[in-house]
């Protein structure tokens, strides 16, 4: 286990300097996943929601979270990301939604909070679009599979 870094010599929580870090290709992949009924992935498959096409909404809301992770999460820096990719999985057996995220940048600091980010926010915006059906949908497994740059190395997920 590694040192925690986001707090200084008084005990207080800062943002750590990453001046000196080197500049590296980094890329994380997160995912997750949202538990629905029946009928709900029905209405999803269908796009016969009232609100719209979930899984087109939930890419563009999973996008814009990546982007502005360090807006929300108070010690994260802003990164000039390079790519972002939301993915869906429709799965019948069980009924969900399976959510995947790929964020990369070239910079000094990791993604893997900007994937996270944007699979969790991809859910909460696929709940909001079908909550008027539903309301006991379950949010589960949010995860990093895997990160590759930085000083800290490649990490990926074994299940």
């Amino acid at each position: 286990m590694g040192e925690l870094t986001h707090f200084n010599e008084q005990g207080r929580a800062r943002m750590v300097d990453v001046t000196e870090k080197a500049v590296t290709h980094r890329r994380a992949v997160a995912a997750g996943e949202i538990h629905v009924s029946p009928e709900i992935m029905a209405h999803i498959k269908n796009g016969t929601l009232k609100k719209g096409d979930v899984l087109a909404v939930a890419q563009v809301a999973g996008i814009q979270a990546a982007k502005h992770n360090w807006e929300l999460i108070p010690m994260c820096h802003p990164l000039p990301l390079t790519g972002i990719d939301i993915m869906f999985h429709l799965s019948d057996q069980p009924c969900m939604v399976e959510i995947q995220a790929a964020v990369t940048c070239t910079g000094v600091t990791g993604v893997e909070m900007e994937a996270l980010t944007a699979v969790s926010v991809a859910a909460l915006t696929v709940y909001d679009m079908c909550k008027a059906v539903q309301k006991d949908m379950e949010i589960t497994n949010i995860r990093l599979l895997e990160k590759s740059g930085g000083k800290s190395g490649d990490y990926k997920r074994e299940d």
